[in-house]
């Protein structure tokens, strides 16, 4: 059976059951529109609520806003290798997420990402009570280790973006290029740290609950 975005939305739908909380991840390597993808189901899902709700019922939560910030990774020395599983608050996390799913405040602050500065910003990300389906997405999603475990247990599926690896690097070093890198330095950043970072990534492909394959994520490439 062929996926089709309009059947993308009406499965991330349908994880809302009984009034509870759920929360879809999205995961993959940098580049493979993992943020184009939430971000379009969103707008989806809020441009249809269920009966009785209204907009905010959907809302985005994305991984970014828990990287460490520069000063931190350089007293632990991990700076060149930022965007590595290890250069993010992964127990912060997943305690957002199982504040998000206890479901007991009125509104809950996620921390955001800044492209430009590419610094985590505090309280930046607003999520209402009436949100019910929190959509958000990141790289290690699936990832068997300390922290990311616990990140795909409060998880209610995960969808994996499966884009073409020449594709990818052709978006990576483009996002780059846009957000300030010189061209040098964005093809030997996208080839090399991301890389490796995307080798981590793909061998956690099997564990995804729906591959989200590269025709359809071509159709949906950013904007």
């Amino acid at each position: 059976m062929t996926l089709t975005f309009p059947g993308l939305v009406a499965r991330a739908r349908g994880l809302v059951t009984g009034g509870r909380r759920a929360v879809l991840g999205v995961a993959g390597p940098p580049g493979a529109g993992k943020s184009t993808l939430a971000e379009r189901l969103v707008e989806a899902l809020a441009a249809d609520p269920p009966e009785g709700a209204a907009a905010d019922w959907v809302a985005y939560v994305p991984m970014d806003g828990f990287h460490l910030a520069d000063a931190e990774l350089d007293r632990l020395g991990r700076r060149e290798r930022k965007g590595a599983p290890d250069t993010f608050d992964a127990y912060g996390y997943a305690a957002l997420l199982r504040r998000l799913h206890d479901d007991h405040d009125p509104v809950i602050y996620a921390p955001g990402f800044e492209r430009v500065l590419e610094q985590p910003i505090a309280g930046a990300v607003p999520v209402p009570r009436a949100a019910r389906l929190i959509v958000t997405e990141g790289n290690y999603l699936l990832l068997d280790e300390p922290g990311w475990r616990a990140v795909r247990e409060l998880l209610t599926e995960v969808w994996y973006t499966d884009l073409d690896r020449g594709e990818r690097l052709r978006r990576l070093i483009e996002r780059h290029v846009r957000y300030g890198k010189p061209q040098d330095r964005a093809v030997a950043w996208a080839t090399g740290s991301d890389e490796r970072n995307a080798a981590v990534i793909a061998a956690t492909r099997d564990r995804a609950d729906l591959l989200v394959p590269d025709g359809l994520l071509r159709c949906l490439s950013p904007r």
